[in-house]
């Protein structure tokens, strides 16, 4: 015969203080793996979201990112006339020769500068993004000074809105759009003309990158495997979509010092959980002995109490999730290790996060039930009755 649940709920409420405090221990931990775990999938979903699986991103051969690139300008033409590259709004080969560079900005609060990226493109590389909208001004005329910023440079930058003049390279650039990339790595950048970018750095009669948009899916990894193959180009080819998620490695630190902080934190919940569980077990010792006279049996009240332990770990659990809903959707930034410049995303609190939230809470009461409920299940009864 089990042991009814309301009985468990009952106790919980009947000792609020030590329920409260023992809740409230857990909530701060889940809050702190909550946190971890929104980081990361908020990172995961910049880089791994970024990118076209039709997309190929040509680099010299041995380059392990855009900045480190660099091949002659008259590579370009071999590679607009391989197989299996799809046509632009012209009817010409869709390809964009580019270049990225790292420039330093002031941030809009006035708390240090940080480097951003800037990518040079022709303009096919606005066809080849097609997932990128426009949402304020235009986009940039080609020949011409003048850039369109990423939501978050305009937000987070000085000198970023639409009219504004953003100083790099060799004088001023005009800010004369904002777009929005829903998300991705590209929400970390500001784009422009190749050649005025080439110009402005040195960099004339070369290119750092190239991309290259296939036809479908076959042909894309078919002209990848072709790029690097070809001898002429000492080039490799690499789809877009695997480059982006390669960058994810950034939240590798992260991730461990976040994981070492939650599990410490989550020792002394469970540590908590346990306390507060053999609390009640001497509390209700007569309780317990009374169960067993009236028919439970230890399986009964071993369950019970571990039950009870559990349930506790869920309403902290509940209690974090709730603490952490208003950062749901910040936004803040690290180092992107591929272009040293800064990567933004915001933390994503996703079903599968708050999810394993509850699980790593539920885990934790188990734990720090499960001595206490054996404790009460083993009590003597003749004992019980007399203390």
């Amino acid at each position: 015969m089990a042991i009814p649940i309301s009985y468990n709920v009952r106790n919980l409420k009947l000792r609020k203080g030590l329920t409260i405090m023992t809740s409230l221990g857990i909530a701060l931990t889940v809050t702190t793996a909550i946190f971890v775990m929104a980081l990361l999938a908020g990172l995961q979903r910049a880089f791994v979201s970024s990118g076209s699986p039709l997309n190929v991103l040509v680099m010299r051969k041995g380059s392990a990112s855009e900045l480190t690139g660099g091949f002659d300008a008259a590579d370009l033409p071999v590679l607009k006339n391989l197989p299996g590259i799809a046509k632009d709004s012209h009817g010409d080969p869709m390809v964009s020769g580019e270049w990225m560079v790292v420039i330093v900005l002031p941030r809009k609060d006035g708390t240090g500068e940080v480097n951003v990226a800037v990518r040079g493109m022709m303009q096919d590389g606005l066809e080849l993004r097609n997932g990128v909208k426009l949402v304020e001004g235009r986009w940039f005329t080609p020949g011409q000074r003048e850039v369109v910023v990423s939501q978050s440079i305009h937000k987070r930058f000085a000198h970023a809105n639409v009219g504004d003049d953003l100083e790099f390279g060799k004088g001023l650039w005009k800010v004369v759009g904002v777009f929005d990339a829903g998300g991705s790595a590209y929400d970390s950048e500001i784009w422009g003309d190749v050649n005025q970018m080439a110009s402005d750095f040195d960099r004339q009669g070369a290119f750092g990158s190239a991309y290259l948009r296939a036809t479908d899916p076959v042909s894309a990894d078919a002209l990848k495997n072709r790029v690097s193959d070809d001898q002429r180009l000492k080039l490799d080819g690499i789809i877009e979509k695997d480059y982006y998620e390669k960058q994810t490695n950034s939240g590798n630190l992260i991730e461990y010092v976040g994981w070492v902080v939650a599990i410490i934190m989550a020792i002394g919940s469970s540590f908590a959980a346990m306390n507060t569980m053999y609390a009640a077990v001497a509390y209700r010792s007569r309780e317990i002995a009374t169960l067993r006279i009236i028919g439970f049996s230890r399986p009964s009240i071993l369950t019970s109490f571990v039950f009870e332990s559990v349930l506790l770990s869920v309403i902290g659990a509940v209690a974090g999730v709730i603490l952490m809903l208003p950062f749901n959707g910040m936004t803040t930034g690290t180092q992107n290790p591929a272009t040293f410049s800064e990567a933004v995303f915001s933390l994503q609190m996703t079903p599968h996060v708050v999810i394993v939230a509850v699980i790593f809470a539920m885990t934790m009461g188990l734990l720090g039930g499960i001595a206490p409920a054996w404790h009460a299940a083993r009590q003597n009864i003749l004992t019980a009755l007399r203390g």
